[in-house]
């Protein structure tokens, strides 16, 4: 056995008793909880106790979900609690995550200016959602058994004659050094056949353009899963979802959710897909073309439950006022999935739906209900006050959720069935929240969430944490604006979701990555 081989099998048996944040939302049920926080209390969150420690830098705004791993044998450099951050400028940085302001252990850069390479901008892209550039969006997600952490990322090489050329790789990269694995980066390249968007040669490619992902990345059944939608519905788009081997980056799967049509783009504002106890993957998809209840291929507006090996589609759920939902751009998958513990009664398995329309959508995962014509053949309809713009969280019997332009709600769960029961004094205004929530097993329960940048408003608008006694809601226990002088945050980016882990708090912003926890 090699030294290396040592040093990351002693980090492997290391890590059951630390806390680890490898993935979008704690875990791939999506459930947004760490239950292993001991230094964070609702008694000790507060503005003379509790505040902002210092920030790191980087190079441009910072959309992925940060990731943690505890006990990093870092070559040269010593053993290290590391932050994983990466950006839109197309970085990777790796950070001792209990030294904010220091220089980062170590930087990648997926650029190379002597080939031209660079991120694509918001011209390129025809959609100034994410701007000024457009590298690295969707989250990562970290093996922990080979020490690797994937990414997706986007790049071009403009010419000054012929067509400017666009990329997506995904890269795999050692979480000791940053260095390139399993010969990496892989092209994403993929075709599958179908008439969509008028193709008349049958056949509908892999768009490296026009395909944006924003989904996070999930790692499941020994596959690396990627997804995409657009930017700004700029047309000729899919919705694509992706597996690869994660130890030789081949193309395992491919499945395109619209071939015959178009637009049914799997967006989940930031969040990722779901993946359950028997290794099905759960994705939403937004607007776009729905025809197979009549025995076609495309699935806009439904939430698809997909066999982890081939992506083959098991079941599905479409509402039966789709149409309408199509023609309000009130995208199904504008959120992501939650996936609920079992539950008593009739309908153990659920997932929770919130979608652009307003409406929350309680769903069997036994038996999803696909399309009817005149009703949903569901659990439970709930309307919500504002759209669903990110993903819900669970705690203890409770799902927690920040709809656009609405309050904070909780929502107490009993025999499959969601009641509201509490909500936040003051209202998230567009795009909401997607809570996170930090919790020593069922006790001490609080629930973060950020106001972040509204989809047309300016780019500097500080963003604002908030922390809530997950039991009682009502008025947040802090904020950082209750002292801005020591607190405030950088520039907000959109959909950002706070990383609770060994009592810090972390979330990106367009320069920096926050860090708050306790004073001394």
């Amino acid at each position: 056995m090699t030294i290396s081989s040592r040093v990351t099998l002693a980090f492997v048996l290391a890590l059951p008793a630390l806390a680890q944040v490898t993935t979008s939302q704690y875990d791939n049920a999506r459930t947004g909880a760490t239950l292993n926080e001991k230094l964070l209390t609702p008694q000790n969150v507060n503005v003379k106790q509790f505040g902002k420690l210092g920030a790191f830098k980087v190079d441009g705004p910072v959309y992925a979900q940060p990731l943690f791993l505890p006990n990093v044998e870092v070559p040269g450099k010593g053993t290290h609690d590391v932050l994983f951050v990466a950006t839109e400028h197309d970085s990777v940085y790796a950070f001792d995550a209990n030294r904010p302001g220091d220089p980062p252990l170590w930087k990648v850069s997926f650029l190379d200016k002597s080939r031209g390479v660079r991120p694509l901008s918001e011209d390129m892209v025809d959609c100034p959602f994410i701007r000024p550039e457009v590298g690295i969006t969707s989250t990562p997600v970290i093996d922990v058994k080979t020490g690797t952490l994937y990414i997706l990322a986007r790049t071009m090489i403009p010419h000054k004659v012929g067509d400017d050329e666009y990329f997506q790789h995904l890269h795999a990269l050692a979480i000791t050094t940053g260095v390139e694995k399993f010969g990496g980066p892989k092209l994403i390249t993929a075709s599958v056949p179908g008439r969509g968007a008028g193709r008349s040669n049958r056949q509908v490619p892999f768009d490296p353009l026009r395909e944006n992902p924003r989904a996070a990345l999930t790692l499941a059944n020994n596959n690396v899963y990627l997804a995409w939608a657009s930017s700004c519905d700029v047309d000729p788009y899919h919705g694509w979802v992706m597996a690869y081997d994660p130890q030789t980056l081949a193309q395992k799967a491919v499945l395109n959710v619209d071939p015959d049509g178009s637009e049914a783009g799997i967006w989940l504002s930031d969040t990722g897909p779901a993946v359950d106890s028997e290794g099905n993957l759960y994705v939403p998809t937004g607007n776009g073309t729905f025809d197979a209840t009549s025995g076609g291929r495309d699935y806009g507006d439904s939430v698809l439950k997909l066999d982890g090996s081939s992506l083959a589609i098991h079941d599905y759920f479409t509402p039966f006022d789709q149409a309408d939902i199509l023609a309000g751009d009130s995208d199904v998958g504008s959120s992501g999935p939650t996936l609920l513990p079992d539950q008593p009664g009739p309908h153990r398995h659920l997932l929770l739906q919130p979608t652009k329309h307003s409406i929350l959508y309680v769903i069997d995962r036994d038996q999803m209900g696909k399309f009817h014509t005149d009703h949903d053949a569901i659990v439970q309809r709930i309307k919500m006050a504002g759209a669903g713009l990110g993903a819900m969280a669970y705690w203890n019997g409770h799902a927690f959720f920040a709809a656009s332009d609405d309050y904070l709600r909780s929502y107490a769960i009993k025999n499959g069935q969601l009641t509201p029961i509490r909500s936040s004094a003051m209202k998230f205004v567009t795009s909401g929240a997607t809570p996170s929530i930090s919790a020593d097993g069922n006790k001490n329960a609080i629930v973060w969430a950020l106001s972040t940048k509204t989809w047309d408003g300016p780019d500097n608008k500080p963003a604002v944490l908030y922390a809530f006694d997950a039991t009682k809601l009502g008025q947040a226990i802090y904020t950082s604006e209750q002292n801005s002088q020591r607190d405030r945050a950088a520039f907000a980016t959109r959909f950002a979701i706070p990383v609770v882990v060994n009592g810090r708090v972390y979330f990106g912003t367009r320069g920096e990555v926050e860090v708050y926890g306790l004073l001394k």
